[in-house]
C-alpha cells in the first residue's frame, strides 16, 4: 500500500514583496518620463539657442557682407577718389606747365615786338639817313653836273636829259666832209677841250653816236656813221678818256637833226653826238 503524503495549501503570497517591482517600474517610468522631460527642455533650449545662434550667425553674416559691399565701395570710392586727384594734379600740372609756357611765349613775344620795334626805329633811321645821305649826294652831284654843263656849253651846244646830257656835236665848229669820216682840225681841238672838261668830272659813261645825211644807201651810210662815231671815241682816248666807260653806236640816216634836203641841212645832219650818262644817280628810274 502507498502512502500518499498530505496536500498541504499554497502559503498565500507576500503583499508587500509583490508591490515593489512595481514601484520601481513605476519609479523607472517616472525617471525616464522626467528625463524625457528634462532632455526635451534641453533640447527645445538647444533648439532656440541653436535658431538665435543662426539668426546671429545670419546678422552677422548680412552686417558682413554689408561691410564687404561699404568696403569694397569705400575701396572703389577711394580709388576714384585717388585717380580723380591725380587727374587732377596732372590737369593742375599741364594748366601750370600751360601758363608757365604762355608766360614764356607771352614774353619772347614781347621781346620780339620790342626787338622788331628797335630794328624797325633802327632801319626808319637808316633809311632817314640814307634819304639824307641821298639827297646830299644828289645836290652833289646836281652842282657838279651844272657846272659840267655850263663847262661843256661853252664848248658845244649841250642839252640835259633824264640820264645825264648830251652834247651836240653839229655846229659850225664841228663838221664831217661829205662821205668822209676823217676829223678837220677844228674838230681835233673841239674835242681836246671836251675831253679836258671830261676829264675833271667823275661818276659818268660816254655813247658816241655817230650820223649821216640822206645822200646814199641805209647800207652805206650806216657804216660811215659808225665810222665818224669810232673816229670821235678814239680820239677822246687819245685825249685820256677811259676807253672802258664809252660805246659807239651807228643811226646812218635814220634820226636826221634837219629834215631839209638843203646842203645847209645835209651839212648839220652829218654829226656826232656824246651822250654823257651819270652812274651815280639813276636819274631816268626817278623820272620813271
Amino acid at each position: 500500500m502507498s502512502i500518499v503524503p498530505p496536500v498541504v495549501p499554497d502559503a498565500p503570497p507576500d503583499r508587500r514583496r509583490s508591490r515593489w517591482p512595481l514601484v520601481f517600474v513605476v519609479a523607472g517610468l517616472i525617471s525616464l518620463l522626467v528625463l524625457s522631460c528634462f532632455f526635451w527642455l534641453r533640447l527645445q533650449r538647444t533648439d532656440v539657442q541653436l535658431r538665435t545662434a543662426l539668426q546671429r550667425i545670419e546678422t552677422l553674416a548680412s552686417k558682413q557682407d554689408s561691410l564687404n559691399t561699404d568696403l569694397k565701395q569705400s575701396r572703389e570710392q577711394t580709388q576714384t577718389a585717388r585717380e580723380q586727384a591725380q587727374a587732377a594734379g596732372e590737369r593742375a600740372a599741364k594748366s601750370e606747365l600751360a601758363r608757365v609756357q604762355a608766360a614764356k611765349e607771352a614774353e619772347q613775344a614781347q621781346a620780339a615786338k620790342l626787338l622788331s620795334d628797335q630794328q624797325a626805329v633802327h632801319a626808319e633811321k637808316q633809311a632817314l639817313d640814307a634819304r639824307e645821305e641821298l639827297d646830299q649826294i644828289r645836290r652833289a652831284r646836281e652842282e657838279e653836273l651844272n657846272r659840267m654843263q655850263e663847262a661843256l656849253s661853252k664848248v658845244a651846244a649841250t642839252r640835259r636829259t633824264a640820264d645825264g646830257m648830251v652834247i651836240d656835236l653839229s655846229n659850225d665848229s664841228f663838221k664831217f666832209d661829205f662821205d668822209k669820216s676823217t676829223l678837220r682840225p677844228e674838230n681835233r681841238e673841239l674835242l681836246s677841250r671836251l675831253a679836258g672838261i671830261l676829264l675833271v668830272s667823275h661818276g659818268y659813261r660816254l655813247h658816241v653816236y655817230g650820223y649821216t645825211d640822206d645822200v646814199g644807201t641805209d647800207e652805206y651810210n650806216q657804216g660811215l656813221s659808225e665810222r665818224r662815231a669810232q673816229a670821235v671815241r678814239d680820239y677822246l682816248v687819245k685825249s685820256g678818256i677811259p676807253a672802258e666807260i664809252m660805246t659807239t653806236k651807228g643811226f646812218g640816216k635814220t634820226s636826221p637833226r634837219v629834215k631839209a634836203k638843203s646842203a645847209e641841212a645835209r651839212e648839220k645832219n652829218r654829226r656826232v653826238e656824246i651822250g654823257i650818262v651819270d652812274t651815280v644817280i639813276k636819274y631816268g628810274e626817278e623820272a620813271r
